[in-house]
């Protein structure tokens, strides 16, 4: 696994360095937000981990640029903030995971495999924030389960479930191309802004068996 870490933090910096490289994890890191825009392109990564909270542009701004570059490697926000609406703002921007600076180092590696895997991961410190998060801002006014089809149905199912395009594809015999264009129109019709949000809202409302 590589992982490119950008956080400002020289201490934490080196010390996560140190903590992955420990695990057999391959690690390298940028001390700024423009070295590691500026790096990303031309870097074969499987997880980039972003602190939220940084000099000049923060790590929401990172994960806008990013985002907008059409960049597919899995974005984990790393932060001691505990805030709503970070939280809210980092899942609505395309983060795939919610970590906290403190977690314990055995979590942190497991988190970094599931995200790999696909799938979805908040900290579990942020359980509560996260479910007043999915009251305030994912109950839209017309924005429900029943307006889809049968197919983006399973399709949104398979996301909460965490799975990755190219797995829900192989799950329902459909081919990766398909898949996208469902995820867009389920993002479209549920007005959502990513697919860590579709997961949330289909969890939170119990819409799948």
């Amino acid at each position: 696994m590589k992982v490119y870490i950008i956080d400002d933090h020289a201490l934490f910096r080196n010390g996560l360095i140190s903590l992955l490289e420990s695990r057999k994890i391959s690690a390298r890191a940028a001390a700024s937000p423009e070295q590691g825009l500026e790096e990303i392109p031309t870097l074969i990564l499987d997880i980039i981990l972003l602190d939220l909270r940084m000099p000049g542009m923060s790590g929401i701004e990172v994960l806008k640029i990013l985002k907008d570059r059409n960049e597919k490697t899995p974005i984990i926000m790393l932060t001691t903030s505990t805030e709503e609406r970070d939280l809210r703002d980092c899942l609505k921007y395309g983060a795939q995971a919610y970590l906290l600076k403190d977690m314990d180092p055995d979590e942190l590696v497991d988190a970094l495999n599931e995200v790999a895997k696909g799938s979805i991961v908040v900290a579990q410190d942020m359980t509560h924030v996260l479910a007043k998060v999915l009251k305030n801002e994912l109950t839209d006014d017309g924005a429900t389960f029943d307006s889809l089809t049968n197919r983006e149905k399973e399709v949104a199912c398979q996301v909460a479930r965490g799975y990755s395009n190219k797995v829900i594809a192989r799950e329902l015999g459909i081919s990766d191309g398909t898949v996208k264009l469902h995820v867009k129109s389920i993002l479209k019709k549920l007005s959502l802004g990513s697919r860590v949000e579709v997961a949330v809202m289909v969890t939170e409302k119990g819409c799948c068996k």
